[in-house]
């Protein structure tokens, strides 16, 4: 029985790639409406702006950008300029969507179940489409891309590890229950991202 061959990988356009990061960039905006609405928190650097923006009413927008800038460097030598302008632009936009959705979308009542699995829904899909379009928010995303691409290690995996020591840190400066129903927000995030950021199964390329 003759193989038929997997054909080439498509390449993004860069219109492609500039609806999946505005769509990308917007979910994950609108996931942490939901975590702010539930007084939660999530992992990564998104994680370390949001117990900030608790902690000394700080903008989330600006500390989230400013956190993520050291990583620019590292992903400037290691994965080249069309990821890090891509990366810096979905970055700025998800930074500007989440200060100002807040003025014109409010939520109230809101369970912190309903509230962490809305959080891992919208920003894992949000993540992948930016993932597809060779970008990503910065921070340990950088990192679990570079190890999925490098060393096989699914992203969702390598993200979940780095949450779950954020979430074991915050046991000490939160509500236990808020840090439980946060870690189900990840859970589900980056459960998302590992069944579905897979190099065997999508190939089209930026």
């Amino acid at each position: 029985m003759m193989l038929l061959a997997r054909p080439p990988a498509d390449r993004h356009t860069p219109v492609e790639d500039v609806q999946g990061i505005l769509i990308g960039a917007t979910l994950v905006a609108l996931s942490i409406q939901f975590l702010r609405a539930s007084d939660l928190i999530t992992g990564q650097i998104a994680g370390l702006a949001l117990v900030a923006t608790y902690a000394a009413d700080w903008s989330f927008g600006v500390t989230f950008f400013v956190m993520n800038l050291p990583f620019y460097a590292v992903a400037l030598r290691l994965l080249g300029w069309s990821f890090v302008l891509k990366s810096a632009s979905a970055v700025a936009l998800m930074s500007a969507l989440a200060d100002t959705l807040p003025l014109v979308l409010t939520i109230t009542d809101l369970h912190p179940a309903l509230g962490a699995a809305l959080f891992g829904v919208l920003a894992g899909v949000g993540l992948l489409s930016l993932f597809r379009h060779g970008a990503s928010l910065g921070g340990v995303g950088i990192v679990a891309l570079l190890l999925q691409e490098r060393r096989g290690i699914p992203a969702g995996w390598t993200q979940l590890g780095f949450d779950l020591c954020v979430f074991a840190a915050a046991f000490a400066l939160l509500p236990w229950p808020a840090v439980a129903w946060s870690l189900l927000g990840a859970v589900i995030l980056n459960a998302i991202i590992a069944t579905n950021h897979r190099q065997d199964r999508y190939i089209a390329r930026s």
